[in-house]
C-alpha cells in the first residue's frame, strides 16, 4: 500500500504486520480508507470512533483502535 505524504511517498506494511503501536495520520487514513483531514476533524471534535494521542503537536493513532475498527 502507498502513501503520499507532504514531505514523500512511502511504503506502509499491511495493518496485520504494522510493527509500531501508533502510526502518523496520513498512514491511519490509508488503512481506515479516509481522507486524513477527516480523521483530523475526528481529533479536533473528539467525533470520531478513534481518539488519537497527541504527540510533540502531532497526533498518533492508536494501531490497536485501528485493527478495533476495521474488525481485525
Amino acid at each position: 500500500m502507498k502513501v503520499a505524504t507532504m514531505k514523500t511517498a512511502h511504503t506502509i506494511p499491511p495493518l496485520a504486520e504494522q510493527p509500531r503501536t501508533h502510526v502518523d495520520t496520513a498512514t491511519a487514513a490509508a488503512y481506515l480508507g479516509r481522507a486524513p483531514d477527516t480523521l483530523r476533524t475526528w481529533s479536533h471534535t473528539q467525533s470520531g470512533p478513534i481518539r488519537p494521542r497527541n504527540v510533540n503537536g502531532r497526533l498518533a493513532w492508536p494501531v490497536k483502535d485501528i485493527r478495533r475498527v476495521l474488525g481485525e
